[in-house]
């Protein structure tokens, strides 16, 4: 059913990014923020102030809808629209381009900074076998003090 011809008591049923993503799949193009919120406001009979007071929370609500992608033009369309060619393309181009020996002396650099942040913090424990304590004497303090 085309969002025109919806009653406002059935749109009210509806949250404002079900009403974004049939106005995206209607319109058959990509759309800001500020339109597609004005165009909500619209449908809904809501006041003028809603703009103002609720944009943000409507941004953040697409930002954090996977059915929604924003563009580099600043407009939002339906995710489904957009095929993921140029993500696969970007992480295939990155594979190829490291071989087996750049992996190797990043994970090299890797653990040599994890054992320098280990003994880099002015705690003078260090990991010490039972072969590197066996000529360890303990005293107690009146010992040392004779």
């Amino acid at each position: 059913m085309s969002i025109a011809k919806m009653k406002k008591e059935e749109l009210e049923l509806l949250s404002n990014k079900d009403i974004t993503e049939m106005i995206l799949e209607e319109s058959k193009k990509t759309m800001n923020t500020a339109s597609l919120f004005k165009k909500i406001i619209k449908l809904l009979d809501l006041p003028e102030s809603t703009f103002e007071e609720k944009i943000g929370d409507y941004y953040t609500a697409l930002s954090t809808d996977k059915r929604f992608i924003l563009l580099d033009n600043g407009n939002w369309d339906l995710r489904s629209k957009h095929t993921s060619d140029k993500l696969i393309k970007v992480s295939s181009e990155t594979d190829d381009e490291l071989d087996d020996e750049d992996i190797e002396e990043d994970i090299d650099k890797e653990e040599e900074e994890e054992l320098e942040d280990d003994y880099s913090d002015g705690d003078t424990t260090y990991d010490t076998t039972d072969e590197d304590l066996k000529d360890l004497v303990v005293i107690d303090e009146e010992e040392l003090e004779e």
